[in-house]
């Protein structure tokens, strides 16, 4: 459901096969949950860092990080279709939280939105704490960038 609550149109559910190539060294384990690498030709899409409000009207969908977290990847999202992108040509993404113990407190219910909304489409991922985002209220920030094949 997204964030205004209505049924959200942009699932995984109806995205084709990802159009690049994950990355994996020889003998190294598949990550879970990231890509270590992806390799991908195309037209680049750079994502700003996105938050959890309403860009409407600039007010936070909630408190809660992983409510937060939901809420920026759908804007995430609305911004990759007004480019004619979608998550699948999501290569990169960097998440900044402001709190650690609360990220992963909420780690379960951030996969599950992650699934929701990117399917099994993992692109290569940083996390990084930071002391505090320009939004007061935020939590987290997440910022992409794309690739969307010739």
């Amino acid at each position: 459901m997204s964030s205004d609550g209505s049924d959200a149109a942009n699932t995984a559910s109806d995205l084709s096969p990802g159009p690049h190539d994950v990355v994996l060294p020889e003998g190294w384990p598949r990550p879970s949950g990231y890509a270590n690498a992806i390799s991908a030709r195309g037209r680049s899409v750079f994502v700003a860092g996105q938050i959890g409000w309403d860009p409407r009207t600039y007010v936070m969908v909630s408190n809660d990080f992983a409510e937060q977290t939901h809420a920026a990847l759908e804007n995430v999202i609305a911004i990759l279709r007004a480019a004619g992108a979608s998550p699948v040509h999501v290569v990169r993404m960097t998440w900044y939280i402001t709190d650690l113990t609360a990220y992963l407190a909420a780690l379960k219910e951030v996969g599950q939105s992650f699934r929701v909304l990117f399917g099994g489409h993992y692109p290569a991922m940083s996390v990084v704490q930071v002391n505090a985002l320009l939004e007061p209220r935020a939590r987290v920030e997440i910022e992409t960038t794309a690739v969307v094949p010739d």
